[in-house]
């Protein structure tokens, strides 16, 4: 069986993504444990994962510091390996470059858009829990 180029493309995505997921679970946790009462689900589930982790000092290092910083270096190398040798790539992104430009004005309000519908969606919650 031969190994592709895609193949490996595959692996390092799916390893990125074993690699992130534990701090993604913490962060996760974190934010879900704030919506509500921890006596509920799924705030308490969400506060034994976060106790989990205060107990073990280590995991707060390896899962929030080493594995992010692994999957940025592996990432960022296979994203400039890919810059440099595929030329469609290099096209389509500097056109996506080019289009956002274009439209940086509706982009910006649309992010300002998305910013308050979160923030007006996070408040009240905050509010209510207090």
């Amino acid at each position: 069986m031969r190994v592709t180029a895609e193949r490996i493309k595959r692996a390092i995505a799916f390893a990125e993504l074993l690699l992130i997921a534990p701090a993604a679970l913490f962060m996760g946790a974190v934010f879900v444990r704030n919506l509500q009462p921890e006596a509920r689900e799924p705030a308490h589930s969400a506060q034994q994962i976060v106790a989990w982790c205060a107990e073990r000092r280590w995991t707060l290092g390896v899962f929030l510091i080493c594995l992010p910083l692994l999957v940025l270096a592996s990432g960022s190398a296979t994203l400039l390996s890919n810059w440099k040798e595929d030329a469609d790539l290099r096209r389509a992104t500097l056109q996506t470059l080019a289009a956002v430009w274009a439209n940086l004005p509706l982009l910006l309000i649309a992010a300002a858009t998305l910013t308050a519908a979160g923030t007006l969606a996070i408040v009240p919650l905050h509010v209510l829990s207090d």
